[in-house]
């Protein structure tokens, strides 16, 4: 995995409450066992038309918005579980995703992978979209060692909470495997302190 440690970006809005996890990589796609090229199909049933034109009024698809942060409604990753839908976002590129409220297994997948999901008060995001509505240039500035969001323009700041472990392995670019490689010599001094 890549460093986390700061990102300044435009943002992708996605007002919409309730995204679950088919919606986000609709079923018929899980068929690949590696996390490259699910990107192309997140979405897919908003992105697309049924016979296979881009629908130009999603916010995706819509030449206004960019940047690698998507700040969407609450409730964002709810239904079955799908490690997936973490794996098709950061595929697309976006490297944090913003809500009001994550369903607790998107949450986890999406800490697992790179991507970060920032929990922010319903009235915090709500300031985020008017920005974004406002300007769709407006730049969002996310400072993982201070677990801060800023509004970089009005310079409205909001901080938010993550677990110290995750904060750790994503400012180091570690997954759970990596991390134990990282203390490999200590678990050995333990190992051959117990014999």
């Amino acid at each position: 995995m890549d460093k986390f440690i700061k990102l300044t970006s435009t943002a992708i809005p996605l007002p919409i409450e309730n995204v679950d996890t088919d919606q986000i990589i609709p079923a018929r796609f899980l068929k690949a066992t590696s996390r490259e090229g699910f990107g192309e199909n997140l979405f897919r049933d908003w992105r697309y038309h049924k016979d296979g034109s881009m629908n130009a009024d999603f916010a995706l698809n819509d030449t206004k918005y960019s940047g690698s942060i998507l700040i969407a409604g609450t409730n964002f990753g709810c239904g079955s579980s799908r490690e997936h839908a973490a794996w098709a976002i950061h595929d697309y590129g976006i490297k944090v995703v913003v809500s009001s409220f994550f369903a607790d297994i998107f949450k986890g997948n999406s800490l697992n992978n790179g991507l970060l999901p920032i929990q922010v008060t319903p009235e915090y995001l709500q300031e985020l979209f008017s920005a974004i509505e406002k300007d769709p240039k407006t730049e969002i500035e996310v400072d993982l060692e201070a677990q801060t969001i800023t509004i970089v323009s009005s310079e409205s700041k909001a901080d938010f909470e993550i677990n110290s472990y995750k904060k750790m392995c994503l400012l180091n670019g570690y997954d759970d495997i990596d991390f134990l490689i990282s203390n490999q010599s200590e678990i050995e001094a333990f190992e051959k302190a117990r014999t």
